[in-house]
């Protein structure tokens, strides 16, 4: 199933802070290090990503535990404004780790340098810029 309202989103991210910024940015060396490890099954790619806390924009927080079997992440428990979900890694037609709560209609969208929590039904974040701290 294609999922083109998140495909949308994530494109919106990166390509309208492109649009509104005039400032030249200097190109930063990263170390290989510093580039989280992955696999990539049936399409699906799976980031070494860490459990715990994630800051997010706005002061907003947001846990997350991962259930990792054979480097492959097939849910995360989420904690979020004092309840906690657990949500079913569902294959996105990007590849990307996009994980949901049918019940609740969360989606944690899972990327190596941010995670987005979203509101499945209206596809609009609840939380952005979430970094593990």
């Amino acid at each position: 199933m294609i999922r083109s309202p998140v495909i949308a989103f994530l494109s919106a991210i990166f390509i309208l802070p492109a649009c509104a910024t005039q400032t030249q940015v200097a190109a930063v060396a990263v170390e290989p290090s510093a580039i989280p490890e992955y696999s990539h099954r049936d399409g699906q790619l799976d980031f070494d990503l860490s459990s715990g806390e994630y800051a997010c924009e706005h002061g907003l927080s947001v846990g997350v535990e991962r259930e990792v079997a054979d480097r492959v992440s097939h849910r995360v428990h989420i904690a979020w404004k004092g309840a906690r979900y657990q949500l079913e890694r569902d294959h996105s037609f990007s590849g990307l780790p996009r994980f949901e709560d049918v019940n609740s209609g969360l989606v944690w969208i899972d990327l190596p340098w941010k995670g987005v929590l979203l509101d499945g039904k209206t596809q609009k974040p609840l939380a952005n810029e979430c970094r593990f701290t």
